[in-house]
């Protein structure tokens, strides 16, 4: 169970930096984030291309990590059945 805390904290600490790092480089790196990158400024680039495969992303890792963490408790129960 807390290997699955950990992963879930993790996970969910992905998702801030991404959702709380965007305001924040825009306040503080504002010439830096108006910058052109291919007919986006890097804040709509960002936000509106990057921001949801990022998501996507952090759930594709946290749906593979969880379900191992699953298979390796299953064996291990399967394992300690054996040796009773």
């Amino acid at each position: 169970m807390r290997r699955q805390l950990t992963l879930s904290v993790c996970c969910a600490g992905a998702f801030l930096v991404a959702l709380l790092g965007l305001p924040l480089a825009n306040y503080f790196f504002p010439e830096f984030m108006a910058t052109r990158v291919l007919g986006f400024t890097l804040t709509w680039l960002i936000l509106g291309v990057l921001f949801f495969p990022f998501v996507w992303i952090i759930a594709w890792v946290f749906i593979k990590r969880s379900i191992a963490l699953e298979d390796a408790e299953t064996a291990e129960v399967v394992r300690s059945g054996r040796k009773q």
